[in-house]
Parts: structure tokens; sequence; C-alpha cells
């Protein structure tokens, strides 16, 4: 975190150089990301519970909120803060079923995401088993350092996921049937890809369009090349979440993986911190925003119920 803290001292030193006109853009872009991601959700919420579908803004408030949280706190804590929000938009909904529509809604952009870091390797600019060791602002760097002991506890935790998995096909029974409804939509392949898959799609342009216009507001050479080793680095930065937005991951990568190209190493950092911080406050104001919203909704849902209540008594 001390190399992430000293990047963020850099990053104030060329603050004055930033343009404004493309943060703002890529912020624009960013959102549209957003809404389609929070499309694509609802469509697989819809599919679990055809008789309940949420509305959009129900699930782009909660969507949001999530990744709001997401941004300032690590191990995915905003994704139970997405369950939980779409959860009282749903009356018959319960965790079993709504967990694996994160799943679901996950899935393509695993896939995405091993193609991009596949793509860095056949170019050979991610750094080998012994540089990593040699990052210190690489927050996993522990587990690469410690690879014996990363293997058995990853061993463990995967014998006890077949152990219970298996447990769970012989004697899950309705917890099976809720946990299959938030795969409903994957047994509807052409619903999975028009409804799930195409707007995700454009959302992963416009993360790269979002990289593009960063890269152009701090004054880094954009190209599409250099947009999408932005978006490795992001991949990477999220494979342990142990800092808020992967703080130290990003920017101990970046500069690594730009190594091989004419960049001032300050830029870097200022690009990376700039990013990342402008980010993270639009998420969590926007995330702010929207649970301001969804808990006034609900407690004025509350309100009425209980009016309801006294009136039939």
């Amino acid at each position: 975190m001390g190399h992430f803290f000293h990047a963020v001292r850099v990053f104030g030193d060329h603050l004055a150089a930033v343009r404004w006109e493309f943060l703002a853009l890529a912020l624009a872009l960013h959102f549209g990301r957003l809404v389609f991601r929070a499309f694509a959700w609802r469509a697989i919420l819809s599919a679990a519970y055809p008789d309940e579908r949420p509305k959009f803004r129900s699930v782009f408030g909660a969507y949001v909120a999530g990744v709001g949280v997401n941004s300032i706190v690590p191990a995915r804590v905003g994704d139970a803060i997405k369950l939980y929000l779409i959860k009282h938009r749903i009356p018959e909904s319960s965790y079993a079923t709504l967990t694996p529509t994160l799943v679901a809604e996950t899935l393509f952009d695993f896939v995405v995401g091993i193609a991009l870091i596949v793509w860095a390797l056949s170019l050979g600019v991610l750094p080998t088993h012994k540089v990593y060791a040699q990052l210190p602002s690489v927050d996993w760097g522990f587990f690469v350092r410690h690879e014996k002991w990363t293997a058995i506890v990853l061993l463990t935790l995967l014998t006890i996921a077949v152990i219970g998995f298996i447990v769970f096909l012989e004697k899950g029974g309705a917890f099976r049937e809720r946990v299959g409804r938030g795969f409903a939509i994957m047994r509807d392949p052409s619903r999975f890809i028009t409804r799930v898959i195409v707007p995700q799609s454009i959302s992963w342009g416009l993360r790269a369009g979002t990289v593009y216009y960063f890269l152009r507001a701090f004054e880094i050479h954009a190209t599409l090349h250099n947009a999408l080793l932005v978006m490795v680095v992001d991949s990477l930065a999220t494979l342990f979440p142990a800092t808020p937005g992967g703080a130290g991951t990003k920017q101990g990568l970046i500069v690594f993986l730009f190594a091989g190209e004419a960049i001032n190493k300050a830029a870097l950092l200022a690009f990376s911190v700039g990013a990342n911080i402008a980010l993270v406050v639009f998420n969590v104001v926007l995330g702010a925003l929207a649970l301001y919203a969804m808990a006034r909704t609900l407690s004025w849902r509350r309100v009425r119920a209980a009016q309801a209540e006294d009136a039939a008594a």
C-alpha cells in the first residue's frame, strides 16, 4: 500500500494536466456500462422468477449500490448488498436462488477475462514467477512467495467443495431446486445469448471505451492495444481482491505491463491512481444515491403495509 500512496502523490503532481472533458466522457461510458450490466442481471432474475419480474430501476439500484460498496470494501462485500436489496423487491425470493444469479451474471465475464489474460500471455507482457515475487505493490504477492502453502490451502478448499457438492446432489432436495432456478435462463440458450451475452458484450465494449478516454484524459498514448492492457490489469487485480478496487495491485502491474512502451512511469502512476479515484468516487456517489432511494422506498412500503394491517384490524 505504500507504493499506492506514493502513486497518489504522483497523481497530485499531474492533476493540473488532466483533460477533464475526456474524464467526463469516460465516466459517462462507465455509467452506460453499468446500465447494460443491470439489464443482463434483470433478465437472469426474470427467468428465475417469471411471475415476479423485478422492475429495472430496482435491479439497477441494487446493482450500483453493490458496485459502490465493492469500490471501498474488499472481498466482494457489495455482492451481499446486491442480494439483500433485490430480495426485498422480489417478495417470494430466496438467497438460495438469488446467489446463483450472480454466478450466471459473471460467466461471460470469466470467459472474456481469461481470453484477455491468454492474449497478454501470447504477447509475453505478463510478469514471470520471479518478477511477481518482486512486485511488493501486488497485494497477492504473498500467495506467490508461499506457493506450497497456497497449493495446500487451495487443495483443501477444493476437497471441501467437492464433498459439499456431492452431498448437495444426493440430499439437496428442495434446496437444489431453488439453486437451479437461479440458472434458469441458461436452459434457454437463445434467451441467454440475446438477453445476457449481448448486453454484456456491449458493456465490455463500453469498458474498453472508458479506459481509452481515461488514457486520453491523463495524456497517455491511447490505443485499443493499450486499453486492452489496462483491462488485463483490472482482470488480474480482481483475482484476489485483498484491497478495495485492487489498490496497489493495479499500480504494480500497470508499470510492468507498459515497461516496453515509451511512456513515463510517473505518468502511468498518475493515470492508474487518477482513473481509480475517479471510478471509486463515481461508484460510491452513485451507490449512495441508490441506497438512499431504495431505503426510502422500502421504508414507505413498510409504512403502507402497517397502515393496511391496522385498517384490516
